[in-house]
């Protein structure tokens, strides 16, 4: 029975192992001249969830050429405990069978202006609601995020030109201070059918992001759904960590 049971283990772990390798050399385009370890070590720089469990993995890969090439007479002499097959299945699919923001991301109330109201208007709205990115519409397309740190400047700079702060908000729509790069330098549009790992990846990849923007295909100007600031990184990590 017991001995059963290690070739079970063996064959579920080698069977994830497989997967990973065959996920990570198809999404990074590695040939099949490079070592696991190799391909595991440079998708850990563009992957969170392999740099995640980038040394498990390395461990695993020494783990899997003992089993494969020290068995003999059909004896399995390197067993795969029961919690390392299942960390290995768990990985294997969250690499092959990532979740989806749709699936795990919580509904939030997306609080939104229009272009042509003043920036009284909108510093009021941020005061009141707490939010910090407020989408701005042109009818139903967006065409831009006003945020706090955009308001703070501009007030900033008007101050230093010794202009009346308070003529200056009731009369500007909030259209003049949008940025068109803005939305290409601390902004980052994904669909919902995106995954949380690549939310996690465009923050880490940019330090001065300020938010995922969600819309139904990621396209800009699309009607956003659903807003992922880093406050959201560790709820998150944890639905990766739950994820079964």
């Amino acid at each position: 029975m017991e001995n059963c049971v290690n070739k079970a283990n063996a064959a579920a772990f080698l069977s994830a192992y497989n997967k990973i390798d065959a996920q990570l050399r198809a999404l990074y385009n590695f040939g099949s001249g490079q070592s696991f370890t190799d391909v595991v070590r440079r998708c850990a720089e563009k992957n969170a969830t392999v740099r995640r469990y980038e040394n498990d993995l390395a461990e695993y890969a020494r783990l899997r050429n003992a089993i494969v090439h020290q068995s003999m007479d059909g004896q399995v002499i390197a067993v795969p405990c029961d919690e390392v097959t299942q960390t290995m299945e768990r990985i294997a699919r969250l690499l092959c069978e990532p979740p989806r923001l749709c699936d795990v991301l919580p509904e939030k109330k997306i609080v939104s202006i229009d272009a042509g109201v003043s920036l009284r208007q909108a510093v009021l709205l941020i005061a009141r609601t707490g939010h910090s990115n407020l989408p701005v519409y042109e009818g139903k397309r967006m065409v831009g995020i006003v945020n706090n740190r955009r308001l703070i400047r501009e007030l900033g700079a008007l101050l230093a030109r010794g202009q009346s702060a308070d003529a200056y908000l009731s009369e500007t729509p909030v259209s003049d201070v949008l940025d068109e790069s803005d939305m290409f330098v601390y902004y980052r549009y994904l669909s919902e059918k995106d995954t949380v790992e690549e939310a996690l990846s465009a923050f880490e990849n940019n330090k001065k992001l300020i938010a995922v923007v969600v819309s139904e295909r990621g396209k800009m100007g699309e009607r956003i759904r659903n807003i992922v600031t880093p406050a959201d990184l560790v709820q998150l990590g944890k639905k990766l960590e739950e994820y079964r």
